[in-house]
């Protein structure tokens, strides 16, 4: 998607330039939330401001949730029927493939010594103990700035040593979104505490996914599975299967959530609040970054997070792995998957020819 972006947006519309939109990406690479959606609201802001990033996370949001909602609906309605029992099945078991294809990903970007497999091994162990993820990520950052020390030495900042003028015009939005946020949350504590309840939760767990959408998955199993016991692992791994046919971030699930839990207005609640954080981080970082991203201190303990990811993402494979009824069949599926995968095939394609195949053999 962040390639298909850069293409409608640096070449077909030229509202920025290719070194501009590298920036960018460099940017929402760094800062918690789903990638793709921080590059379209990023594109958004160079070509019209405040205005235009809102525009175009909004826009880029909206079929996913549209979609996602209508599915739910669905999924609410027929879930109970023997076809639909057997479809989502077989979608269990691609799950498996996805988390475990996105534990692999992260591994190759992030693992580079031994430091690195320890630091995860350790993160994996933790959770499978019943640890809290949020713990797990804010003690890796810790350790990060220990562990690689001699990795990130300081670096002479390219931008000089004087003071970063910040513009009141460009923070401005930043701070509204959070006043807004603020006081619909008290709105929501005294009217209806369960979408309050929902509301902070997804706040939280965008707050925490850094490393794109896959990122949010443990937290999401965690929050959502284990402490609140909303739903059980099984029917978060239909609602993640679901997302992957929207052309949304894998995030979108907040829609499923909170469909489940409150309706329609847990589902946009959910959704809105899972994506409220990314956007106000993009709109308060964005004068900051050239500063932030010549930190040695920061690189370091964003270097431990990531690394933390990959144990966080292993431990809730092995949990959806345990979960799921194994047949020789949905073994077959899931190593089919996995290989498709590994082979760059679209999610998509892997998901839809996993439905067909569950529907009609499991």
């Amino acid at each position: 998607m962040v390639a298909y972006i850069r293409t409608l947006t640096v070449r077909n519309k030229g509202w920025l330039s290719d070194n501009s939109f590298k920036k960018g990406v460099a940017l929402c690479q760094t800062i918690p939330g789903a990638t793709a959606m921080q590059v379209a609201a990023y594109t958004g802001l160079r070509a019209g401001g405040a205005r235009g990033a809102i525009a175009a996370y909004g826009g880029f949001s909206l079929p996913a949730f549209v979609l996602m909602l209508a599915l739910s609906v669905m999924y609410a309605r027929a879930h109970d029927l023997p076809r639909v029992i057997a479809l989502f099945t077989g979608l269990q078991v691609v799950v498996v493939a996805l988390i475990a294809n996105a534990t692999i990903s992260f591994g190759r970007r992030y693992i580079k010594n031994r430091r690195d497999i320890l630091l995860s091994l350790a993160v994996t162990v933790f959770l499978a103990l019943g640890g809290n993820p949020i713990i797990a990520i804010l003690s890796s950052a810790v350790l990060g700035l220990l562990l690689y020390k001699q990795l990130y030495l300081e670096r002479k900042n390219t931008i000089g040593t004087a003071k970063i003028q910040t513009p009141w015009q460009m923070i401005r939005p930043a701070l509204y979104i959070a006043l807004l946020t603020g006081i619909a949350l008290i709105m929501l504590f005294f009217m209806r505490r369960d979408l309050f309840s929902l509301s902070v939760l997804m706040l939280k767990i965008d707050l925490f996914a850094f490393g794109g959408g896959f990122a949010s998955v443990p937290l999401l199993f965690h929050e959502v599975v284990e402490i609140h016991q909303w739903m059980s692992n099984q029917t978060l791994m239909d609602g993640i299967a679901l997302g992957q046919v929207t052309p949304g971030p894998i995030v979108i699930t907040a829609t499923f959530v909170g469909y489940l839990l409150a309706g329609i207005p847990g589902a946009i609640v959910g959704t809105v609040s899972i994506f409220t954080p990314s956007l106000f981080l993009l709109l308060l970082i964005v004068p900051y970054f050239d500063r932030l991203q010549h930190s040695a201190a920061l690189q370091r303990a964003l270097r431990g997070v990531l690394v933390s990811f990959v144990g966080l993402l292993l431990a809730v494979s092995i949990r959806f792995a345990l979960a799921v009824h194994w047949t020789p069949i949905s073994l077959l599926i899931t190593g089919a998957a996995f290989t498709a995968l590994l082979y760059k095939v679209n999610i998509l394609w892997v998901v839809l020819i996993g439905a067909g195949i569950s529907t009609l053999l499991l």
